[in-house]
């Protein structure tokens, strides 16, 4: 584990968390990201448990820091591939703003998306990108 390493932990019986994560495990052509559930051993390691009790964001945990709601969505989409130029304009509106629109989504994530019963299992061909 270093620095550099930038880790996306996202809620593991989460449905669109789940889809969300197979759309960026296909589109991250620089293989930069690491992938682990916010109930897995790594999320206990790294991240405050205020973080972890609460389900109620993915954390990107990258360069050292961690970062939650949607400055984290950002720095995700803007690190994964070389048109993440594309997200730069969304950094101007106000946080509270973008959270406000995040927290919506998050709040009706498991009533639109629906959850599962245990976390998701990583492919073979996929398993050197998760943690957990």
């Amino acid at each position: 584990m270093s620095l550099s390493d930038s880790i996306v932990f996202f809620d593991g019986v989460c449905n669109f968390c789940n889809s969300t994560v197979n759309w960026l495990l296909v589109r991250n052509t620089r293989r930069n990201l690491l992938f682990s559930s916010l109930q897995g051993q790594r999320a206990k390691e790294l991240l405050p448990r205020e973080m972890i009790e609460e389900l109620s964001s993915i954390v990107y945990y990258r360069k050292g820091r961690c970062h939650i709601k949607s400055t984290a969505v950002l720095l995700i989409f803007f690190d994964m591939a070389w048109y993440g130029f594309i997200v730069l304009p969304f950094f101007l509106v106000p946080t509270f703003l973008r959270d406000a629109v995040y927290n919506w989504i998050a709040r009706n994530r498991y009533r639109w998306f629906g959850k599962r019963e245990s976390c998701r299992v990583p492919s073979p061909r996929e398993r050197n990108r998760f943690l957990d």
